[in-house]
This record gives C-alpha cells, structure tokens and sequence, in this order.
C-alpha cells in the first residue's frame, strides 16, 4: 500500500461539478492499494499519516502533526500511484489492486484515520475526480507500508 501526503493550506474533490469532500488545512492523501494488502497496511499507514510531524511549531521546525494543528485529511483512491512507466511510453497498471480488493482496505484507512479523532473528507471511489489543493511548503511524502511476504 502506497500514499502520497501533501501538507496543504486547503483541498477539495470534485464530481461532476459538485464538491464532494473539502478541508481547509491538513493533509490531502492520495492513496494506492496493490495486491496482497490489507487492513493491517490501511491501519499501519493510517498510524503514520495521522502521526507525521510535517508542521512547523513556533520555532519554524516540522514538529507538530495533524491533532497539534486541528488538521484535517481529504482521501482519495489513486490506483494510478501503482503506475509502472519503466517499459515502453503507456504505463502499466497491473500491480494496481481490483477494485473488489482496493476498496475495503481503502475503506480500513480512513476508518481508521477517523479512529484516531481525525476529520476525514474523501472523493468518491472509481470516480472521475477533480481534484484541488493548496500545496503548503511544498511538503510532499511518499510513504509505503512495510515490505513483507504478501500473497498474490
């Protein structure tokens, strides 16, 4: 499992010209699922998301994290972060989960967000989205759930 965390000022999600998930300032998570992960990744990465110190505190250091701040979390399903643009000029999509395996553990994520005390908006799975941030740094983060023998 693989997000991508931009610290932002605000962000929001768009369906077809309607706002379906906005926060003002927090993290906008993108996130990607592939084969063999479970709720056991959505929960570590959850952990690592809502504990991640990437806010300045009165000293300009990245001490503080999302509860310090009163921060919120906008989710969106980003199965494209499994893109493999290694061979040829079309990216390859197959170590991108299927939607029947992607959305449960996507669900685990940002139920377990919640869990924490977190506000958490969230686009709309599948969905062609527009999405809209204020990146607020630039902070940009990649983070993987741990490696470990996953079945296929």
């Amino acid at each position: 499992m693989r997000v991508v965390i931009q610290r932002c000022k605000q962000a929001s999600v768009t369906v077809n010209e309607e706002i379906v998930g906005q926060i003002g300032k927090g993290l906008m998570v993108l996130v990607g699922v592939t084969h063999g992960d479970t709720v056991e990744d959505a929960r570590y990465l959850a952990g690592k998301v809502a504990g991640i110190r990437i806010f300045e505190d009165e000293q300009g250091k990245m001490n503080l994290g999302l509860s310090d701040i009163g921060g919120q979390v906008l989710s969106v399903s980003q199965f494209t972060l499994y893109g493999d643009c290694r061979k040829g000029k079309r990216p390859s999509f197959i170590e991108a989960a299927r939607p029947e395996q992607a959305i449960p553990v996507y669900e685990a994520f940002n139920q377990a967000l919640a869990e924490q005390g977190l506000v958490v908006e969230k686009g709309i799975f599948g969905a062609d989205m527009d999405v809209s941030l204020t990146n607020w740094g630039p902070v940009t983060l990649i983070i993987d759930s741990p490696v470990r023998n996953k079945e296929e």
